[in-house]
């Protein structure tokens, strides 16, 4: 009876240290998964780094292009402003003077499709 009970014994102990084992396994194997999604996460965080990166000289060489556009439209904006104000300034008497003169001189006459009835 006593060999049955080391037998047991051993069994049981024997069931123990593989349980110790498993749960060791396990948690080396959670520890690995957890290592290699931490790996992935910096990999893919440098891999949008760096499209990121690449996304804001493609942008900023497209904007450069687009700004220069802007300024050169500005100035060409501002020379015509500064011709229309020009010919303002040349041509404001006369024309004021030719507004007032068909405004103010009235010249009654009869109109040539007019028709006296009579």
């Amino acid at each position: 009876m006593t060999s049955q009970s080391q037998g047991i014994q051993q069994l049981l102990l024997a069931k123990k240290w593989a349980a110790e084992k498993v749960s060791e396994a396990l948690k080396g194997k959670n520890r690995r998964l957890k290592q290699a999604k931490e790996e992935a996460q910096a990999e893919i965080e440098q891999y949008r780094l760096q499209r990121e990166k690449e996304f804001k000289a493609k942008e900023d060489s497209a904007l450069g292009s687009h700004s220069s556009c802007s300024t050169e439209v500005e100035k060409e904006t501002q020379e015509k402003m500064t011709i229309l104000q020009t010919y303002f300034r040349q041509n404001r008497d006369e024309i004021l003077d030719n507004l007032l003169a068909f405004v103010c001189d009235i010249w009654p006459e009869i109109h040539e499709n007019y028709r006296i009835n009579g």
